[in-house]
């Protein structure tokens, strides 16, 4: 019995192998987003780390925290709808404090996903990342980020005395 030649591959093995690379893509895309989460995650806890050190630094200075701008509400943020849109939304950070007041990772302009601040008179403050992708998760790691009035709607710093009633 004379041996066929193979003249290429069959449908079958094409489409094992069509499979094999969607299934090994689609894990690579997977783990790919979770690294990206990730990686908001931690710059979100630095970014708000700096900013209530620069706060505790601007107290011991002036005696007070920043005064929040109060324009159309009390949360001041880079984009916000509850108070004052500004580059300088914590006032008097920026220079002396911080090079600059950083914005969420995920770098958008959606108001109600952003860090906000607020201070009604510079005796206290609260600073809050609001409406995190993560917020579960650092949360069970760090419970002293919580905010009560926002259970997972937001984490950060404030002071004892704002902390469920801001």
């Amino acid at each position: 019995m004379p041996k066929r030649k193979s003249h290429g591959f069959t449908l079958i093995e094409l489409l094992v192998v069509i499979v094999i690379i969607g299934l090994l893509a689609g894990i690579g895309i997977a783990s790919f987003q979770g690294s990206l989460q990730n990686a908001r995650t931690a710059k979100r806890l630095s970014d708000l780390k700096e900013i209530n050190d620069a706060l505790k630094r601007f107290y011991i200075d002036h005696g007070l925290y920043p005064v929040s701008g109060g324009g159309t509400g009390p949360w001041d943020g880079l984009y916000t709808n509850w108070g004052d849109s500004t580059p300088d939304w914590i006032p008097g950070l920026v220079p002396d404090y911080l090079e600059f007041l950083p914005r969420d990772p995920r770098n958008h302009t959606d108001p109600t996903q952003q860090y906000i601040y607020r201070s009604n008179d510079g005796s206290s403050y609260k600073l809050l990342s609001h409406v995190p992708e993560d917020c579960t998760g650092v949360v069970a790691k760090h419970p002293e980020l919580n905010d009560p009035v926002r259970v997972c709607w937001a984490y950060g710093y404030s002071t004892p005395d704002v902390l469920a009633t801001y």
